[in-house]
C-alpha cells in the first residue's frame, strides 16, 4: 500500500521553510539585550504555515524516521518489533513508520507485531481506531487485556484497587510496557517507542514504562509536527480508507486514558486541560532551546503571538508549567532511548541536550513571578 515515494531529504522544519522576509522584528525588552531580533512569528514554528510546505516537511521528517528504523533493524539483524497501539496520534505514526521501514528493507510486515492493550480507562473509540489503523495493513495484530494482570499487582504491593492517583496509573503504564518487552523477547524483535518530543519536554511519561524502548522513532518529533504528519498522510491517501481512519484518530481528544471510564464511556482525563495546551508548549519548547530566550523575553513574544488566543495571564500559568517540568523531568531523558534526530533542536541527552537531572527551575520561576506582579500592577491600573 506503500505508495508515497520517499526521497532523500536532509532535515526539514518551518525554521528553514518560512521566507525570512516575511518575519517580524519582535524588540526583546530584557535589560539583558535591547537589540531587535527575527523570530518566525507563527503560532506553530514546528510546522509550515503552508500546505505545501506542510507536506514537504511531513515527508522529508517521516523518511529520516523511517530510514533511522530501517537502519537499526538492520543494525540488529532483527526482522520483528513489538509496538503498542493505542489509538492516538503518536502511535499511529511509529505505525506508519513501521510499515514503511519493513517495505523499505522488502521484511514482511507481518514481522510487525502491533499490541492493542486495553485497561480499565480505554475508551470503545480508541478501540475503534486501533482497530480500523490496523487492519489497512498486513501485520500481525494481538488484543491482550492489562485487567487481570494490574490489579493482581496492585494487590500484591498492598493498594486497594479503587483509589484513582498516581500509582494507579503509572501501573498501567509499567503493566503494558512490561508485555510489550516480554512480547519482543518471545519473537525475537525490539520494542518500537511512540513518546514524543513535546512528552519528553514535559515529562510527561512513566518513567520506565511509555518513557522506555529499544528504539523511539517519536523521539525528535513535537506534538503540533505530528498532527501535521497524519494530516499529510491522510491526504496522500484521500482516496483510500486509511484516510478517513487517520482524520478520526486527528479529531480524538488526547488523553492518556488512565483513570476509569465516565458514565457516557468517556475518558474523564483531557492531556491539555491538565498540562496546558501543545500549541503554547510547542513554542515555549522551540523558542527556548533554538533561540535560548529568557522568561521575560519569551513570555513578551507569546503575548504578542497569541493575544487572539490566551490572556497573558493564561500563557504565565502554562510557562510555569512549561519551565517547571521541563527542568525537573531530566531525569527521564537521561535514560531516554535512540532515535533519530529530526529537527535542528532536540532533548537526547546524548547529541542535543546536556542538562544535569537534579537541575532547579528555581530562577525561571521567580522570573515568572516577578512578571506577575508587573501583569498585577498593570490590571491594578486600569481602574484607577
Amino acid at each position: 500500500m506503500a505508495e508515497i515515494k520517499l526521497k532523500d531529504v536532509t532535515p526539514v522544519c518551518s525554521e528553514m521553510a518560512d521566507d525570512p522576509s516575511k518575519r517580524k522584528p519582535v524588540e526583546r525588552v530584557s535589560e539583558s539585550s535591547q537589540i531587535k531580533e527575527f523570530y518566525p512569528m507563527t503560532l506553530t514554528p514546528f510546522v509550515p504555515t503552508e500546505i505545501e510546505q506542510q507536506d514537504q516537511a511531513s515527508q522529508s521528517a517521516f523518511q529520516i524516521q523511517v530510514t533511522g528504523l530501517a537502519r537499526r533493524l538492520r543494525a540488529t539483524g532483527s526482522q520483528n518489533v513489538v509496538l503498542g497501539l493505542s489509538g492516538g496520534m503518536d502511535s499511529s505514526l511509529a505505525f506508519l513508520v513501521c510499515v514503511h521501514a519493513f517495505e523499505k528493507l522488502n521484511l514482511p510486515t507481518s514481522g510487525i507485531h502491533v499490541v492493542f492493550l486495553p485497561g480499565p480507562g480505554t475508551s470503545q473509540l480508541s478501540r475503534n481506531n486501533c482497530q480500523q489503523l490496523a487492519i489497512q495493513f498486513e501485520v500481525t495484530f494481538r488484543e491482550i487485556a492489562i485487567h487481570d494482570a494490574l490489579y493482581a499487582h496492585l494487590r500484591d504491593i498492598g493498594h486497594p484497587g479503587n483509589v484513582f492517583g498516581l500509582t494507579f496509573e503509572n501501573a498501567q503504564s509499567r503493566e503494558r510496557t512490561q508485555i510489550l518487552m516480554d512480547l519482543a523477547g518471545l519473537v525475537g524483535g525490539f520494542v518500537v517507542g511512540t513518546g514524543d518530543m513535546s512528552e519528553l519536554a514535559l515529562g510527561w511519561c512513566t518513567y520506565n514504562a511509555d518513557q522506555m524502548s529499544m528504539y523511539n522513532v517519536n523521539a525528535g518529533i513535537p506534538k503540533t509536527f505530528i498532527q501535521a504528519q497524519l494530516a499529510w498522510y491522510a491526504r496522500s491517501y484521500q482516496d483510500k480508507p486509511i484516510a478517513s481512519v487517520l482524520q478520526a484518530i486527528i479529531a480524538a481528544p488526547i488523553s492518556p486514558e488512565l483513570q476509569p471510564l465516565s458514565t457516557d464511556g468517556t475518558s474523564p482525563q483531557q492531556t491539555e486541560q491538565q498540562i496546558g495546551p501543545y500549541l503554547l508548549h510547542d513554542f515555549f519548547l522551540f523558542h527556548t532551546l533554538r533561540d535560548g530566550l529568557a522568561p521575560e523575553e519569551l513570555f513578551n513574544i507569546s503575548s504578542d503571538v497569541f493575544k487572539s488566543m490566551y490572556t497573558p495571564t493564561e500563557i504565565l500559568k502554562w510557562m510555569r508549567v512549561f519551565y517547571r517540568r521541563f527542568i525537573t523531568q531530566q531525569y527521564k531523558r537521561s535514560a531516554m532511548p535512540d532515535g533519530p534526530s529530526v529537527f535542528s533542536i532536540g532533548l537526547s541527552p546524548r547529541t542535543a541536550l546536556a542538562m544535569p537531572s537534579d537541575a532547579s527551575p528555581a530562577l525561571w520561576l521567580e522570573a515568572l513571578d516577578e512578571l506577575e506582579k508587573t501583569i498585577r500592577s498593570s490590571q491594578a491600573g486600569d481602574y484607577l
